[in-house]
Order: C-alpha cells, then structure tokens, then sequence
C-alpha cells in the first residue's frame, strides 16, 4: 500500500479534530489524562497549531484513504531540533507499519537528523515503534498521573 502525505490547512481543522479525538480515545479513557491527551484537546488548539509558521501538519495517506495525520514542528532555527507531535493512525489502520513510513517521509522533508518526541512509557508499540525508527530514550521522563508517564526520545 502507497503511503503519502498531504499537507493540511486551517480549512482541514474539523477534519483533522475528529480524526485525533477518534484516535484517542482509547487512551484517554484508559490513562485519564484530561489535560495532555490530543483527544481532550479543544478544536481551537488544532487551529492554533495549524495557523503556526512552523507547524507542517499532514495527513497520513494509505492510498486514497486518510489513515491518520502528523504534525512537526520545524522553526527551521540553527541548533534546534524538529519535533513529532502528534502522530497518530486511526484504529482501523494500526498495525499496518503506516506510522513507519510517514515517520521516513517527513525526514525526508525535514532532514533525518535532530528529532525530539514524547510518547507514553506505558505503551510498549509506541516505544518500539520509535526504537526501530532509530529514535533513543534521553532518560528525560514526566509522571502525568498514577497511570502515565510520558518518555523522551531523540535522533
């Protein structure tokens, strides 16, 4: 299957809300974290970071059909690093290595090097997911709740 990504506007927000609250659901009831999680976010935040100059958001692509989105934040200054957040696929597309491979198409728009993420320590696909993608714990960790803790990774 063709993985492709497309580049998301403000007139992509409603689009791009409903796919994140729908991705993460699951989390969030599992983990509650009402604060942090992408899926209790308003849709005024997903404007937001879509009117940002640094933001790229895109669509995730698996063939015709949007599978899900990722957001980099590039500010394109000397020394500082990219950063994933979000990426998320929707649960019917999960576990199709679709997450891999849009990872390897944003470096190669952005470049391959000095890359920075957070992901839920509790979830071992997401680690690994990162960790195959050459990504490294910074030993950085934040305690959310009883339940959760978010893990830095660079590359």
């Amino acid at each position: 299957m063709e993985i492709t990504l497309l580049q998301a506007s403000i007139d992509d927000a409603q689009e791009l809300y409903a796919m994140q609250v729908k991705t993460f659901r699951e989390l969030l009831e599992k983990y509650q974290d009402f604060d942090l999680n992408p899926g209790n976010e308003p849709i005024e935040k997903t404007e937001m970071r879509l009117n940002q100059h640094f933001t790229y958001f895109y669509f995730i692509c698996a063939g015709p059909q949007k599978a899900g989105a990722i957001r980099i934040v590039n500010k394109k200054e000397e020394g500082k690093k990219k950063r994933i957040s979000p990426l998320f696929i929707l649960p019917e597309f999960q576990g199709e290595g679709i997450a891999q491979k849009a990872i390897r198409l944003c470096e190669e728009i952005h470049g391959a090097d000095k890359w920075e993420l957070e992901t839920i320590l509790q979830e071992p696909k997401n680690c690994h997911l990162y960790e195959k993608m050459g990504y490294q714990k910074t030993g950085a960790t934040e305690i959310v709740n009883d339940k959760l803790t978010l893990v830095s990774y660079a590359k």
